[in-house]
């Protein structure tokens, strides 16, 4: 349970999982769906937005550039788009706890003829923002960052841009993102490439919102089998407004993870998660738990506004180490942590590498990880780039720290699932920004209460579904 004083969650063992449940929507599709239909050509409205704080400060910094936004009840948001047009604000835009806000921002603001100044909380005040600052200068617009170390707050002093051609040094979706909102702006065109294939929501919504772009795969030899991806362009030409449309955001994937983990993990245990995003730049959390041989299947039952969504059945076992590294990070980057608990409640030594990236998370994310499984008597070898954990033994309740960063504090409280005795979480307020109503379920969970009725797949969506099969059974 969460004590709403001290801001802690407390975490007991609890029995398996029998239940259906869904989660809040996509943060990443909430932060894109308040941006595309505040640059269209009229009213959109917002269904299944995120109420989480990170969101709200997106919406917000729209607010505060003149953009009309309402919201007529919880989770529905109407915007009025503007065409792109933004008035200068009063004072500073507040991104909060939220790198998305900001570096997405820093794209549409660079063409606007004002100056303005983007700030964040401590946490994010220490986010490197150089990656999204490069591209954009090399677009002729004028930013720089205050802080030290290319670190917010972030200026931008808006101005004409130039389309460019722009190599991804490492992927990026929030900075593949701000380039193509850029390019909207540009004169000529706006090409992104990637080597490493990131999250795909901003090409998705811009199709949906009707602008157009070519996307382009460059695969290494001509055979059908066995061909390797090079790269991918995404090309755009400047001076495009999105259509408006209304849009339903699905569930949040990486907020599903933490129950997928604790269902996947608990032998007996068998769970339901329901209108759930299911791109496939974000699943890779389903493929990872698979190779470690959990039982789950994915129905697709929706496309309709460009995100696949549909439920995930899964069944709880005995899982194993596996190795996660190269391409697939990009797809795991928000699940690692999660993905950690899993590590320490399997069998065997997972590893984890090329995610050097989580050291400049909200927090430094392969220490914090590292600390706290360590903390539960956990085996934990730390690298630059990631971490090797040795799973099997059973967890002790410990007190931990949450360090500011939601997805560790989610990710602790299920390890708190399957450890003996209690274990508390500090300073958990951060959950907010992600995932409200998180405690309830947890505390649902613990209690073995079932969170809806569970219902099976229904058998006539089987031919959409695709099936994932473990490696062991």
């Amino acid at each position: 349970m969460k004590s709403a004083a001290k801001n802690i969650l407390k975490v007991r063992r609890a029995p398996a999982i029998e239940s259906e449940l869904t989660v809040p929507g996509d943060k990443s599709i909430s932060h894109r769906a308040i941006l595309l239909s505040a640059i269209s050509n009229g009213r959109c409205t917002i269904t299944n937005f995120l109420e989480g704080e990170d969101c709200r400060s997106t919406a917000k910094a729209m607010g505060q550039l003149g953009v009309l936004i309402e919201t007529p009840e919880p989770g529905t948001v109407i915007v009025e788009g503007n065409r792109g047009v933004f008035t200068a604000p009063s004072g500073d835009i507040d991104c909060g706890n939220s790198g998305t806000t900001m570096r997405l921002m820093a794209g549409l603001l660079s063409p606007q003829a004002f100056r303005c100044r983007l700030t964040g909380d401590p946490s994010l005040s220490k986010r490197p923002m150089r990656r999204v600052i490069d591209p954009l200068q090399e677009m002729g617009a004028r930013l720089f960052a205050e802080g030290e170390n290319q670190c917010p707050p972030l200026v931008v002093e808006g101005g004409p841009l130039e389309g460019i051609t722009y190599r991804l040094p490492v992927a990026s979706a929030q900075v593949k993102s701000a380039v193509l909102l850029a390019g909207l702006f540009a004169k000529g065109k706006t090409t992104v490439i990637e080597t490493a294939r990131s999250r795909d929501h901003t090409e998705r919504m811009f199709e949906y919102y009707l602008i157009k772009f070519h996307r382009e795969d460059v695969w290494e030899g001509t055979s059908l089998v066995g061909r390797k991806l090079l790269e991918t362009r995404i090309s755009l030409e400047g001076g495009q407004t999105p259509e408006s449309r209304d849009f339903h955001v699905p569930g949040d994937i990486s907020s599903a993870a933490f129950w997928l983990v604790a269902a996947a993990a608990q032998p007996g245990s068998r769970l339901l998660v329901k209108d759930v995003g299911l791109n496939p730049t974000r699943t890779g959390i389903i493929d990872v738990l698979v190779r470690m041989g959990a039982r789950i299947r994915e129905v697709v039952v929706s496309s309709a506004h460009g995100e696949p969504s549909g439920t995930i059945d899964i069944k709880g076992c005995r899982l194993h180490g596996t190795e996660i590294r190269g391409a697939e990070i990009p797809n795991v980057i928000d699940e690692i942590p999660v993905i950690a608990v899993a590590a320490a409640l399997a069998e065997g030594t997972t590893r984890i590498r090329d995610a050097a990236e989580l050291r400049v998370k909200e927090t430094d994310r392969i220490a914090a990880v590292a600390t706290n499984l360590r903390a539960m008597g956990v085996e934990v070898e730390e690298f630059p780039d990631g971490m090797a954990i040795t799973g099997g033994k059973p967890l002790k309740g410990a007190r931990l720290k949450c360090f500011g960063d939601h997805r560790i504090a989610m990710a602790f409280a299920i390890a708190g699932l399957f450890a003996k005795g209690e274990t508390v979480i500090e300073d958990t307020a951060c959950v907010q920004t992600s995932y409200p109503g998180f405690a309830e379920t947890l505390r649902l969970i613990q209690k073995g209460k079932g969170i809806g009725r569970r219902t099976p797949v229904i058998s006539s969506l089987e031919s959409k579904s695709r099936r994932r099969k473990s490696t062991k059974s």
